[in-house]
């Protein structure tokens, strides 16, 4: 189904980019278009032939990405242990589209968010792995934390309003006062050492499986360089017991840091099950994100 964003005058569908093909990549004409389902909220994506996939920014918002995903993903790419996107050509705005575009290489993966895992607590060890490479990468010159990523990487205080109207929203409905600690150790402190390298948004969404095992890591549209606490959120939103211990024992981070996480994971969860994030709409599974975070903090705080 052509889905169409509120900036836009033309729906981003398969139509949309054959027509943007052929004018501005005329080789590529006659492969076959395809939208990738489930799609994706910043951005739409379209398998286009068996080698190549065209992404195309669902809001003005997102599509200052392109630009950083074509600069930098090369370079990060020789560095780390999994495959991720490799921009082939950049489209310009035409066809009442107005930002860029881009097209990638296929990863001929499936999503891990709707196919089974064999074994969590490798792909634990996989992921952390990978982001333990990610963040000994060169950070010099990097995009700092912003809009243009959502803050990924820069101090979680942008999102204190937010977080403590989804607390009052929430009532009696969970231990406000656990919420409240847990959300004032992650504003506690902030990360002392030289930026890092992140994803920004590590979901199983984007990371990819073949015969069960993490195979590579796409959407690099909320990296950036600063605090890696905010890739740090799925040891709740997915890993319990041995899978989050092993995620956590693999990375070489302080307790502050996974203090900030809990945060991260916190705020996520909050914003959803009180309305005011239409990106995740199983409140259910935040609901269990909230309690996996509380009981967490309650252990590594001795509370």
């Amino acid at each position: 189904m052509a889905q169409q964003d509120h900036d836009l005058c033309v729906p981003i569908d398969a139509g949309l980019v054959r027509r943007l093909i052929a004018a501005q990549f005329p080789a590529w004409a006659d492969l076959p278009i395809e939208p990738i389902e489930p799609g994706g909220w910043d951005n739409r994506t379209f398998r286009l032939g068996d080698q190549m996939s065209v992404r195309l920014p669902s809001a003005a918002a997102y599509a200052p990405q392109v630009e950083k995903e074509r600069r930098w993903l090369p370079k990060l790419a020789p560095h780390l242990p999994l495959p991720i996107p490799a921009p082939l050509a950049l489209g310009a705005p035409a066809e009442a589209y107005p930002w860029p575009w881009s097209v990638y290489r296929w990863l001929d993966g499936e999503p891990a968010a709707t196919n089974p895992i064999a074994d969590l607590t490798q792909f634990a060890r996989s992921l952390a792995g990978f982001l333990g490479a990610l963040q000994r990468i060169d950070a010099t010159g990097g995009p700092a934390a912003g809009q243009h990523n959502f803050h990924r990487g820069g101090r979680l205080a942008v999102y204190d309003a937010e977080a403590r109207a989804a607390l009052a929203a929430l009532g009696c409905r969970t231990d406000i006062a656990a919420a409240e600690s847990v959300w004032a150790a992650a504003l506690g402190s902030q990360w002392r050492g030289p930026p890092v390298w992140v994803h920004g948004d590590i979901a199983l969404g984007n990371l990819l499986i073949r015969n069960g095992k993490l195979f590579a890591v796409i959407d690099f549209g909320s990296s950036g360089v600063g605090d890696p606490a905010c890739d740090l959120a799925i040891a709740w939103t997915e890993f319990t017991g041995a899978s989050r211990d092993m995620f956590r024992a693999a990375l070489s981070l302080d307790d502050d840091t996974w203090a900030r996480a809990r945060g991260w994971a916190l705020w996520k969860a909050l914003i959803t099950v009180a309305g005011h994030d239409r990106n995740q709409r199983d409140a259910d599974k935040s609901w269990q994100v909230i309690e996996r975070v509380l009981a967490d903090h309650r252990q590594f705080d001795g509370k």
